[in-house]
């Protein structure tokens, strides 16, 4: 959300997750609502836990038993189900790994996605998890876990898809077609460097409506997130998405994957993240077992073919 904790186009939301999937009371989700409501940059408590001295962060954690993490709300790496609990396949990887460092609840704080960075550098949450692609101007605001996911872009095109629209090119290209993008997303960047004059939306949710509502004609985000939200819309949504992409930046494929931010000081922290990360993603079984619910498959498992590092990523070397 845009400049603080709660936005007036957005909604902010507190959410304590442990293993057991713990849901906010309605009354209680109600008065975190009203206090966010009446937060701003200059106020209210930060949810950041600080260490003491000579306490390292990751003692700190372990010492509260809680770890703060602001998440975006795209499913299906993060979101609110119809019950109140967060879900998501980042959500249960950072449950998985912050279990296994001795730190048994997560407690999200979900906002836009283009202030999550901003809002960990403010001390608001511990780290990001929002299945955030490492790029080399975000490197310079944060640090990034190795990757986690790897993904593909698609477009989001009402049915029969009448522009005969297949990847960002093709956008470009095309005559009298607005495209939409997700505020502080890859997508918006791809928009800018080809010149397309894209409107941004706070969610994936915002895209869809914008496309059903005749605003824009094509709202471009990752296959694995437009699929998730077509194929739980219910009714028929009348949209359809196209075969997935790696897009093509003059004459750059650009290899996404996506991690885990912390603040740039938590180095240990991060280490301390990516040694219980390494196992998981190394073995494609493991990987499966926590975020195959969520519908990753091993396409989505930073491994085989793909052999980008965070500081590769982050030095802009895509291949």
């Amino acid at each position: 959300m845009n400049h603080s904790l709660v936005q007036t186009e957005g909604t902010m939301m507190t959410t304590t997750s442990t293993r057991r999937r713990v849901a906010i009371p309605a009354a209680a989700a109600a008065l975190a609502l009203g206090l966010a409501a009446c937060s701003d940059d200059s106020g209210g408590d930060d949810g950041a836990a600080e260490p003491s001295e000579g306490q390292s962060k990751l003692e700190a954690l372990q010492e509260a038993g809680t770890i703060t993490v602001g998440f975006a709300g795209e499913a299906p790496y993060s979101f609110e189900n119809d019950e109140g609990e967060l879900v998501g396949a980042s959500v249960a990887l950072q449950e998985r790994i912050w279990g296994e460092l001795g730190i048994e609840n997560v407690e999200g704080v979900q906002a836009e996605f283009g202030q999550l960075i901003q809002g960990l550098n403010a001390g608001r949450w511990d780290v990001v998890a929002a299945g955030m692609s490492i790029l080399p101007e975000r490197c310079e605001q944060a640090i990034f876990s190795e990757p986690e996911f790897q993904y593909t872009t698609a477009l989001l095109v009402p049915e029969g898809n009448p522009d005969n629209l297949s990847d960002m090119q093709s956008i470009a290209e095309a005559q009298d077609v607005q495209m939409a993008a997700m505020t502080g997303a890859i997508e918006a960047t791809y928009a800018a460097d080809l010149g397309i004059d894209a409107i941004e939306v706070g969610n994936p949710q915002d895209g869809m409506d914008a496309v059903t509502g005749g605003r824009a004609d094509v709202f471009a985000l990752t296959g694995i997130s437009l699929n998730w939200m077509v194929d739980n819309a219910g009714e028929d949504p009348g949209v359809e998405v196209t075969d997935t992409f790696v897009a093509t930046i003059d004459g750059v494929e650009q290899l996404g994957a996506g991690g885990t931010v912390f603040r740039t000081e938590d180095t240990e922290l991060r280490d301390a993240y990516n040694e219980q990360l390494a196992p998981i993603v190394d073995d494609e079984d493991e990987y499966l077992s926590v975020v195959g619910d969520w519908g990753f498959t091993a396409g989505e498992r930073p491994a085989g073919d793909f052999t980008l590092t965070t500081e590769d990523l982050c030095a802009g070397e895509l291949g």
